[in-house]
């Protein structure tokens, strides 16, 4: 039963693209809907947690919320440019990358010799990973629906925005579960800037409440899972909702592929998610 708890953040967190790229809209309106969602979540949880909120909880959450907007509008940017197919698994292993590397550099996370090797492999795991994700077969090469340069551009600007929103509140101390009003509110600050000049109100921003609410609801079990199995499970299990993001896109949304480039993308998630796993168990 626990092991099920611990699946739904990865149902959810795997489903995100999935359900706004069903619920349509722009990149504005799916970001601003999807924190609105947020919002009301993190409203939730000041009733159920009961934290303190002072003045610091609250300058540290908008700040993370900020650059969570930051990240998840760029990961909307490079889903329409380069599918979610190959946006997630990529952004997927760079976050990990970045944050993993952060915690080293930063935080001294890894103490020990065991620990250095094991956080050296699994940062190379997930760097090939990453690479086989991104291959595409030659003979696709001249779609014209595909911006490789855009998404690119787009998953660096994410993994910056979401490295940000992680490192901001582990560095600040506060407790992680005093900062979901404030971040969320920070998000909701970050989509309207965004948004600002893009007219993002309409139905489908409204529909994608529905995907911050998903987001909410895996974020909530992640921390109810966390005390019956241990952080380092929830965690690794929490990273394999790419593979419903990745295949579902495939399948449910149509995103075409050739057999060389299902390969790649099916060797490159494999590779995201044993690296994730080994990153889970130093933690």
């Amino acid at each position: 039963m626990a092991i099920l708890l611990a699946l739904i953040p990865a149902v959810c967190w795997g489903s995100i693209g999935l359900i706004s790229g069903k619920l349509g809209g722009t990149s504005y309106q799916q970001t601003l809907g999807m924190t609105i969602g947020a919002l009301l979540f993190g409203i939730f949880s000041v009733f159920y947690f009961h934290p303190h909120l002072d003045s610091f909880v609250w300058m540290i959450g908008i700040a993370s919320g900020l650059f969570w907007a930051l990240g998840q509008f760029q990961q909307f940017q490079s889903m329409k440019a380069i599918g979610i197919s190959v946006t997630v698994p990529v952004s997927t292993g760079a976050q990990l990358v970045c944050t993993t590397l952060a915690g080293v550099l930063l935080f001294h996370e890894w103490t020990t010799t065991k620990m250095l090797v094991l956080g050296t492999i699994a940062m190379v795991v997930l760097i090939i990973g990453i690479v086989f994700t991104s291959l595409r077969d030659r003979a696709n090469v001249s779609r014209t629906d595909i911006n490789t340069g855009a998404g690119i551009r787009a998953i660096i600007f994410s993994t910056i925005g979401y490295t940000l929103y992680t490192v901001i509140v582990n560095s600040s101390g506060v407790n992680s579960k005093a900062v979901f009003l404030p971040q969320s509110v920070g998000m909701v600050i970050g989509a309207l800037l965004f948004a600002a000049r893009s007219q993002p109100f309409g139905k489908p921003m409204f529909k994608n409440i529905g995907t911050g609410l998903v987001w909410g609801i895996g974020n909530f079990f992640m921390f109810m899972s966390i005390p019956a199995v241990g952080l380092a499970i929830s965690y690794s299990l929490a990273q394999s909702g790419i593979i419903i993001s990745t295949f579902g896109s495939i399948l449910l949304l149509g995103e075409k592929k050739t057999g060389r480039e299902m390969l790649y993308i099916t060797i490159g998630s494999v590779l995201v998610i044993v690296g994730s796993v080994i990153l889970g168990i130093l933690k």
